[in-house]
């Protein structure tokens, strides 16, 4: 058997223990399960926040101060402006009241009253009118002084009916647009993103683990710590492959049953280099960013000799990942700049900016360039933490250095 073969055997059977040992647990579930907790835990959170915000909007108002014609005319052309604005962007309701002996000192105590909440008043003449407002409805007065130019615009036309009647006529596009795409290279960066964080940390322990239970001087006895790092990092690559189909599964099956208008809302998102293309790159640079990632989180946990130190880790680790995000979302909101070559270049932001460049750009000989480059750090990554584990924690040298110290001394 050839030694690269013996290599390969000697690998997938340390992977082959880490993922049965991983996976066949009943904590497994629980971590399959993660992503629900943190949706339920997040809508409760959201729906909380949610209703106090409504409860406000729900009591504001804004209030024009005017009687007879011109509040008719105030209330029709409120409801024609109001359809320029999305539902979730619209003022406040409008109330008209008839203004009384004391417009002024009328205004002011409508901000004190308890059945309404007044973001902005306006009384006066509509040539010159006065306009209160709260700290919050600065952009509520403006929509109110409009709403008295448009309440004199009509009266010098003579009518309030609309002067334009316009032929709306919807069309789809053939393609994504631009914007589209940049949507879809930030959506490629934070997917990317969120399972790495959540699956490339769990390689942190499983060295320490081995430490704790003198395991690691076996294994690094019977096959080359090459192998054992390597191998830890396939088994646990398989849990996270295990993970994303699961999920990656739910997801499909779940966009099947959305509504008709929210498909039509991401209709205009999609990547530069097609469905298909982007699919496999999306994997591709997942299992990039997963061995990248995880080799350094490996090598580092290798070091770590007791749970305490394994936790005083997880910030720095942390902060490593949120900045190879940042990176590459600076490199998906600027593809043509410098910064996305550097986060292109760099081998931990690279999987993150190639996917984002998959999204942004129809290229795909650049994609090919990438993976190799990715590739190989994987190999370097994981040869320099192995290296360090052996020097560093199990007290030896490397195997040519071990033989050439033999030499030496057979000579002597």
């Amino acid at each position: 058997m050839s030694n690269f073969a013996r290599l390969t055997r000697q690998t997938m059977t340390i992977a082959r223990r880490d993922f049965v040992a991983t996976v066949f647990t009943p904590t497994f579930l629980l971590f399959l399960l993660a992503p629900l907790m943190m949706l339920a835990f997040g809508t409760i959170g959201g729906l909380g926040a949610a209703t106090m915000a409504k409860s406000g909007d729900d009591k504001a108002r804004m209030v024009i101060l005017a009687s007879g014609p011109r509040a008719a005319s105030a209330i029709a052309i409120d409801r024609d402006l109001r359809r320029i604005y999305r539902t979730s962007e619209r003022p406040p309701m409008l109330i008209v009241e008839a203004p009384g002996s004391n417009p002024a000192q009328q205004a002011r105590a409508l901000f004190g009253r308890k059945d309404i909440e007044a973001s902005a008043v306006l009384y006066g003449s509509l040539e010159k009118p006065q306009i209160l407002y709260s700290g919050t409805g600065a952009h509520t007065a403006d929509y109110l002084a409009q709403v008295a130019e448009q309440i004199l615009r009509a009266e010098r036309a003579g009518t309030s009916a609309p002067l334009v009647e316009p032929t709306k006529i919807a069309i789809a596009r053939t393609g994504t647009s631009v914007s589209g795409q940049g949507q879809a290279a930030f959506f490629t960066v934070f997917a990317l993103f969120i399972v790495s964080l959540m699956l490339a940390g769990q390689v942190v322990g499983t060295m320490a683990e081995e430490r704790s239970n003198k395991v690691i001087e076996i294994l690094a006895a019977a096959v080359p710590l090459e192998s054992v790092f390597f191998g830890k990092l396939l088994g646990m690559f398989g849990v996270a492959l295990l993970f994303l189909l699961f999920w990656g599964t739910v997801v499909v099956n779940v966009g099947a049953f959305l509504p008709g208008k929210l498909a039509v809302a991401f209709a205009d998102v999609g990547p530069a280099v097609g469905t298909s293309a982007y699919v496999l790159l999306f994997l591709a640079y997942f299992v990039m960013a997963y061995m990248l990632l995880g080799a350094v989180f490996l090598g580092l946990g290798a070091q770590a000799s007791t749970q305490r130190e394994l936790q005083m880790m997880s910030l720095p680790i942390t902060i490593f990942q949120v900045a190879m995000f940042g990176f590459a979302s600076a490199a998906a909101a600027s593809p043509d700049s410098w910064v996305a070559t550097a986060a292109e270049l760099f081998p931990f932001s690279s999987p993150f900016a190639m996917a984002a460049r998959a999204a942004n750009s129809p290229e795909l000989w650049r994609h090919i360039l990438a993976l190799a480059w990715q590739a190989m750090w994987v190999i370097i990554t994981v040869t320099i933490a192995a290296r360090l584990f052996r020097r560093g924690v199990l007290q030896s040298g490397s195997p040519k250095l071990r033989r050439k110290k033999k030499a030496v001394a057979a000579e002597a």
